[in-house]
């Protein structure tokens, strides 16, 4: 846990929060700060502030709950379709540094974008530039 985390406030009963649901390695609950009727947030309980600093055992709890609480989500507000995506570092626009996933409902004309827009305007990669960063990625793991 982390004092000045407001999501370790939450999983630790400091801070109130609307919980949807709870295991013992995954909490989820209402966005204070909703974008859309329903939008919940899924964090682990132990404080970690990047997707990497997860273990995959934890990644796959964070995951699974993302499966079990998506469809409830939808069919909570009778959503047409859910954004489900992570904020990984204050770059990407991660507000508070525990890692969690949105689940965001989307509904027919809500005037959101699809998530392709979130980056701006797309680079022009050569075949090259596409191979040599496939190459690198593959060397990272």
């Amino acid at each position: 846990m982390s004092a000045d985390c407001p999501f370790c406030g939450i999983i630790a009963g400091e801070i109130p929060g609307r919980i949807v649901h709870e295991t013992d390695t995954v909490t989820a609950f209402l966005d204070a700060n909703p974008l859309a009727p329903g939008h919940t947030l899924v964090v682990p309980n132990d404080h970690h502030e990047r997707l990497d600093d997860l273990s995959e055992d934890l990644a796959s709890d964070v995951f699974a709950a993302l499966h079990r609480l998506t469809p409830a989500v939808e069919a909570a507000v009778d959503a047409d379709a859910t954004t489900v995506a992570f904020n990984n570092g204050s770059a990407a626009g991660q507000e508070v540094p525990h890692v969690h996933g949105h689940v965001i409902p989307r509904f027919e004309g809500d005037g959101g974008a699809p998530i392709h827009v979130v980056a701006g305007d797309r680079p022009d990669l050569a075949d090259d530039d596409l191979d040599r960063i496939a190459d690198d990625v593959r060397d990272s793991q």
